[in-house]
């Protein structure tokens, strides 16, 4: 490996193409596209202040590193690359990449972030910002802070563990996607979704969960959620209470209690829908 330390490289694709490099305390400025079409970089304690940096690159590990706002849309059709302890302030970060891994990455602005990527590991990921993971798919996140709306959208294939998601309209249009452990709040959660699996969370939501083919909630908790389940095919074991649920298409409700429940026959047919409320043991 050919080794870089400590220059400022600047000029439009300065390092372009360029293979088997060891980059360390680097700065890119002032040129667009410095690692275009590399391949097998690493890269430590480097920071990009330009557009571009890692576009059609393969093999490449970033660590304790810095993409600064400037550096928009810096990591697009790259395959196979890890990045750790680094903070990517750019927005429109990571755009039909592949093999993608992440730990302990924080992302301020990370609007249209991680959209058409496919196979995404992350791990301890902090990020803010709307659009997050748009029409990705095979992603496994752990521990993963979310602030913005419209995550995951058409998304599929995806786990998410021990995470905490304050997101409007998530998971909407998405498909076989399972949440473990997790908090999720924001109106209209799910809508339009396939095969959405949810244990042991916690679910804050107006109007939530709705439209969805095969919904499935283990021991989870649903506050001040209201107007639930309308038209969906729902498997839904709740503990606690339910503040209301509107016009369930087919399955099984399960809960202490239900506030208001509201089955209109002209909306649905009320004898593909059990209700159990264990507190009136029905």
């Amino acid at each position: 490996m050919k080794e870089i330390k400590r220059r400022i490289l600047t000029g439009e694709r300065a390092l372009f193409a360029e293979h088997d490099l060891d980059i360390t305390e680097c700065t890119f400025e002032a040129g667009e596209s410095p690692l275009k079409e590399s391949r097998n970089i690493t890269l430590a304690e480097c920071s990009f202040k330009w557009k571009y940096p890692l576009w059609y690159s393969c093999d490449i590990a970033v660590k304790n590193s810095t993409l600064f706002e400037t550096a928009r849309a810096g990591i697009w059709y790259t395959r196979n690359i890890e990045i750790s302890n680094t903070t990517i302030e750019a927005p429109k970060t990571f755009r039909r990449s592949t093999a993608v891994s992440l730990e302990n990455v924080y992302l301020p602005n990370a609007q249209e972030t991680l959209w058409n990527c496919d196979r995404v590991k992350a791990k301890n990921v902090h990020a803010h910002g709307a659009y997050f993971a748009m029409n990705s798919s095979f992603m496994e996140f752990d521990g993963l802070e979310l602030v913005g709306d419209y995550s995951f959208d058409g998304a599929k294939n995806v786990v998410i563990r021990n995470s905490r998601l304050l997101s409007k309209d998530a998971f909407w249009n998405s498909k076989d996607i399972t949440v473990y452990n997790s908090y999720i709040a924001g109106e209209y959660l799910g809508w339009n979704a396939e095969n959405l699996t949810l244990i042991d969370c916690t679910i804050e939501s107006l109007q939530g969960l709705c439209y969805i083919e095969n919904l499935v909630m283990k021991n989870c908790k649903l506050i001040n959620t209201t107007l639930a389940f309308e038209y969906s095919s729902v498997d839904a074991d709740i503990t606690g209470k339910i503040d209301s649920v509107l016009n369930p298409k087919s399955g099984k409700i399960t809960a202490d209690e239900i506030d208001v429940l509201t089955v209109q026959k002209d909306r649905v047919d009320p004898s593909k829908t059990e209700i159990i409320c264990k507190a009136n043991k029905k």
